[in-house]
């Protein structure tokens, strides 16, 4: 574990990249990172992430009482601390609104299919939680079966949650959902995604393995037509598409 000094020089460095990436807005987003078994740094509330300083961060316990800091923690802070005692070997999380992740978050469209190898290997895929209102215990519950298996979530009309064993590499993460999420959206606009084959996969999942990376759950192979693209017409796919939810609301 980096020093306590070191730690807060990650998180503000991490608060920069993101919002100059634009993956957050105004006050938007949190950051911590676990500096003990019962202490937690991170970001205060009603602070840009591009402009924070070592000096504003706070430290809390898992219950989420404020032991240190003179500026005020977020009251998001608590969905992360579920994910600190969900997840004992997780030691950083990552809270922002990328736009493009955000966007499929927002359609309802998760990112899990088999499309590209990086992500297969370091992530194996980025769910959909549902919503849960922010700022309260809420926002957490949609997200708890995913947590277990996942180290990245969209959100439903929130944005991107990322779980990492440093705050850089939470942070990556973070980066990867978005550039997942952007090479998809073009997809879409394109008319198909095509998933990689089955035994291509699977080499990328003995790879993963050689890495050490285990525990991942693998992404989803099914090949879904998108409008505008396939043989099919749009009314048959929008058919298709209603067909398959009523299966799933009767299961």
């Amino acid at each position: 574990m980096n020093s306590a000094y070191a730690l807060r020089r990650e998180i503000c460095e991490v608060g920069r990249r993101v919002y100059q990436r634009g993956y957050v807005a105004a006050n938007d987003g949190n950051i911590s990172v676990r500096m003990q078994d019962d202490r937690i740094l991170c970001t205060p509330t009603g602070v840009s992430k591009g402009f924070i300083t070592e000096d504003m961060l706070a430290i809390c316990d898992l219950d989420g009482q404020q032991v240190a800091g003179t500026m005020r923690i977020s009251s998001e802070i608590r969905m992360h601390l579920e994910i600190y005692k969900l997840r004992p070997d997780v030691y950083s999380v990552v809270h922002a609104h990328p736009p493009t992740a955000t966007g499929f978050a927002v359609a309802g469209i998760e990112l899990t299919q088999c499309v590209l190898p990086e992500v297969i290997v370091s992530l194996g895929g980025v769910p959909l939680a549902d919503y849960g209102t922010p700022g309260g215990p809420d926002i957490v519950e949609p997200m708890k079966p995913l947590l277990k298996d996942y180290d990245a979530i969209l959100m439903a009309n929130h944005g991107a949650v990322t779980l990492g064993k440093d705050v850089m590499d939470a942070h990556f993460k973070m980066e990867t959902v978005e550039h997942f999420a952007k090479i998809a959206l073009v997809a879409h606009q394109l008319g198909q995604v095509k998933t990689l084959s089955d035994g291509h996969v699977n080499e990328l999942i003995d790879l993963r393995e050689r890495f050490g990376i285990v525990g991942r759950p693998s992404c989803e192979r099914s090949e879904l037509p998108l409008a505008g693209g396939g043989e099919e017409k749009p009314n048959e796919l929008v058919e298709q598409i209603t067909q398959e939810v009523l299966k799933k609301l009767r299961s």
